[in-house]
């Protein structure tokens, strides 16, 4: 094996990058942003038992990652418009869908590898012929490598290179906001959310939020609107938002009145479901880059992890051969998503039906 390359270092790139070096193997890690700190990471992350958990055994990290997890954080509770709790269940403490900060699952991972390339921002590859691939930087500036691995998300630069799919929007936006030292400044948030995951659902809209290590509500606002609707000042204004939910609850509506902060609108895009590509010599992509989908089914990081140790392995297991590697990965990579994927898609559909929240409690009985 010569030179392999990972753009992207998110979790499903750094658990590649990991589990190479645990072997002995290094990788050249290309990363957009300037610094480990230039954006925030997002919120708090259950790490399954047979995925992101199993991919941090594969990287030697599983101890490390223990001492992280947040207590408490396994609860779950179920709500109506009206906030009436239809289920609530503690965190038992078995430990097979921890929670974690992802911002300190992602610092774990990058103390334990060589240096990444930050500001590294690659605008395009083209092959060379037997599996070497050019590789283009906003800089102007190219280089060669014999493995690519795109692992840049879901705007992938790299995946045209295998598929000609584009993400599509899902008819779900998002809008992020926190209620920070919760217990001192919201008591009522901080009472009605609990000390794990929430939801709070209705025909067509919701709320999900999770309790942070600190003590701050991290919240996400769910609305089906237009495509381009997060473009507009009303994804931006606390006063829009809750025209939306002018027949909620007055506890849950506060989420939104009370937030701390700017409201930040993220449009939920995915990948159809059983996106798969023909074996295309000396590069592959894992994570969002190959498998975008919902989150409604909480496989999007755990996915990518153990994209990332998988191909790590298969790369260890067969030395000199990128394509018995690579075709050893994607034999297993394609199903795993594909169902991964069709219960992501299922998820929003039973997270917003008219119903809601009844599909997802018949779920949780079941």
């Amino acid at each position: 094996m010569n030179a392999i390359t990972i753009v992207g270092a998110g979790l499903g790139g750094l658990t590649l990058a990991r589990v190479l070096h645990v072997h002995g193997i290094e990788a050249t890690v290309l990363e957009l942003d300037a610094s480990p700190t230039a954006r925030a990471q997002g919120g708090m992350l259950d790490i399954h038992e047979d995925t992101g958990q199993a991919a941090l055994r594969a990287a030697g990290l599983h101890e490390e990652f223990r001492a992280l997890v947040h207590p408490g954080g396994e609860a779950m509770r179920i709500l109506d418009r009206h906030a009436v709790v239809h289920f609530d269940a503690p965190d038992d403490g078995d430990g097979a869908r921890p929670e974690v900060e992802r911002g300190a699952l992602r610092d774990l991972l990058l103390r334990s590898i060589p240096p990444v390339r930050w500001g590294t921002k690659v605008v395009g590859a083209r092959p060379l012929g037997d599996g070497r691939h050019e590789v283009r930087l906003a800089d102007g500036t190219a280089f060669n490598t014999d493995l690519l691995v795109g692992a840049d998300g879901a705007w992938s630069r790299i995946r045209p290179l295998v598929s000609p799919a584009k993400p599509s929007y899902t008819g779900v936006s998002l809008i992020e906001l926190d209620l920070h030292s919760a217990d001192a400044r919201h008591p009522a948030s901080s009472a009605l959310v609990g000390s794990g995951f929430f939801f709070a659902l209705g025909s067509g809209k919701g709320f999900l939020a999770h309790r942070e290590p600190d003590g701050s509500l991290h919240v996400y606002t769910a609305l089906t609107v237009a495509e381009d609707w997060h473009t507009t000042a009303s994804a931006r204004s606390k006063t829009a938002v809750l025209q939306h939910f002018s027949d909620w609850d007055p506890r849950l509506r506060a989420l939104i009145a009370d937030a701390d902060g700017a409201l930040v609108p993220r449009p939920v895009h995915a990948l159809p479901v059983g996106h798969l590509w023909p074996r295309t010599p000396g590069v592959t992509l894992l994570g969002d880059a190959a498998h975008l989908m919902s989150p409604f089914a909480g496989e999007g990081a755990n996915l990518a992890m153990i994209d990332g140790a998988s191909l790590g392995e298969a790369i260890a297991a067969h030395p000199g051969d990128v394509e018995a590697a690579l075709t050893a990965y994607e034999r297993n990579l394609f199903p795993r998503s594909a169902s991964a994927a069709a219960a992501s898609a299922a998820g929003l559909a039973t997270c917003f039906a008219e119903n809601a929240p009844q599909g997802l409690l018949d779920q949780f009985a079941a």
